[in-house]
């Protein structure tokens, strides 16, 4: 290959890409003709057909940022990273610091790339049951990981608003269908019933919760409309619109896999999640500047988030 067919097709730095939503846009992007650079810090198995840059993005400085994005050409940029630390520290390091460097460092790249940063719904803080959350919500997280995850999307919003970066922030409800993270709820669920035999029982705590979800590939397809729109500045709703039951989606689990209800012995418990006990987005923005909606069917999502996991846990 020459230097001249390297750089032929569109370029995209995707910023997390091993996780449960960055491996998703690598796909979204590499479907769309895009050379796909895999920026994480430890190479995987599912990054295996992307050129693969290893790089711990929190921990990098600004230079190192800059002149690898310069290096690689990226004309997209996809923040798809995150954590789900337990403490402050942890928090900021990956939420807050890492975007802050992240901007800095494409505001001085020459080429100038398009920048997507992926926040939460959850910077919104918890709203009253019912409510339909919009874009015009003033944020008003209570937990820390929210409270960080807002901080990096500002971070963001006051670089686009200076001129210094051509970005948008889009905000994702709740994320399940293949490879949910082991760290949630439904993703640790999702392995523990492999490990269930016909005759056991599971006891489980389900919080009398509802909550929004999208699968991770209608995700991506949203990330890669907001790599080609023309949209700068905005923060962007990206759900389902409809409120989902967490025990409606436990025993839709239960059924995937083979499993009678009674298999499982619930327990009471309060939500102590990183978001509240209702979240629903307003689907109208991303529908009017991104084209986009939801696609994918919970059924679906549901058996997908089973299906992706090994036989063998």
């Amino acid at each position: 290959m020459t230097i001249t067919d390297r750089f032929a097709r569109p370029r995209v730095a995707v910023l997390g890409a091993t996780g449960c939503v960055g491996r998703q846009v690598c796909a979204a992007f590499a479907d769309a003709d895009y050379e796909v650079i895999a920026v994480a810090r430890r190479f995987a198995p599912q990054i295996a057909g992307y050129r693969y840059r290893s790089l711990d993005v929190g921990g990098a400085d600004v230079p190192r940022l800059a002149e690898m994005l310069t290096a690689e050409r990226a004309q997209v940029v996809v923040n798809a990273t995150g954590g789900w630390g337990s403490t402050e520290r942890e928090m900021t390091y990956s939420h807050v610091d890492l975007v802050e460097r992240l901007v800095e460092a494409v505001a001085e790249v020459p080429q100038r790339p398009r920048l997507v940063h992926v926040g939460t719904i959850h910077e919104y803080g918890p709203v009253a049951h019912g409510t339909v959350i919009d874009e015009t919500v003033v944020p008003a997280p209570r937990t820390m990981y929210a409270r960080t995850k807002l901080a990096g999307s500002e971070a963001v919003l006051r670089a686009t608003a200076a001129g210094d970066v051509d970005g948008v922030v889009l905000r994702l409800v709740n994320v399940f269908g293949p490879h949910p993270s082991p760290a949630s709820f439904l993703g640790a669920l999702a392995t523990r019933l492999r490990t269930v035999s016909a005759g056991q029982q599971l006891e489980l705590s389900i919080a009398e919760a509802q909550r929004d979800y999208v699968d991770a590939r209608d995700a991506a397809a949203a990330v890669l409309r907001a790599a080609h729109s023309g949209v700068v500045g905005e923060v962007i709703n990206i759900g389902r619109g409809t409120a989902i039951g967490l025990r409606e989606l436990v025993y839709a689990l239960v059924d995937a896999a083979g499993l009678d209800a009674g298999a499982v012995r619930e327990l009471g418990t309060a939500v102590t999640s990183k978001g509240g006990d209702w979240t629903l987005a307003s689907t109208a923005k991303a529908r009017e500047l991104l084209g986009w909606t939801a696609a994918v069917p919970v059924a679906e999502s549901v058996r997908a988030m089973l299906g992706a996991l090994p036989v063998s846990v």
